[in-house]
C-alpha cells in the first residue's frame, strides 16, 4: 500500500531589520518565498504585515523590524527543509511557521 502525503496550509511570518532599503527587503522576501516553492510548496498570499515596528528587546542587535506574512501549501516533510534554508539566511532576523 502506497502512502501518500497530505497538503498542508501554513503561515510564516519573517522579520527583517527595518533599516534595510526597501530592494533588498523584497529581495529577502522573493528569496524566501522561491525556498518554498523549490521545496514544491505553493504560495497562496504574501504581504507586508508590520512596517517598522518597535521591538520589545532587541533581536540580533536591532531594535525594529518589519515583519512579513507569507500564507502557502506544502506537504508534510517539506516544511523541515524550508524551516533549514530560513536558518541559514543572515538577513531574517527571526521567522515563525505555524500550521493553520
Amino acid at each position: 500500500m502506497e502512502k501518500t502525503e497530505v497538503v498542508k496550509k501554513y503561515e510564516l511570518v519573517i522579520i527583517v531589520d527595518a533599516k534595510v532599503a526597501n530592494e533588498e527587503k523584497e529581495a529577502i522576501l522573493r528569496d524566501c518565498t522561491d525556498t518554498i516553492e523549490k521545496n514544491n510548496g505553493k504560495i497562496i498570499n504574501s504581504q507586508v504585515w508590520l512596517e517598522k515596528q518597535k521591538f520589545t528587546f532587541d533581536i540580533k542587535k536591532r531594535s525594529e523590524g518589519t515583519y512579513y506574512l507569507v500564507n502557502f501549501e506544502i506537504v508534510g516533510s517539506g516544511i523541515g527543509k524550508i524551516r533549514a534554508a530560513l536558518r541559514l539566511k543572515e538577513k531574517v532576523l527571526r521567522y515563525l511557521v505555524t500550521k493553520l
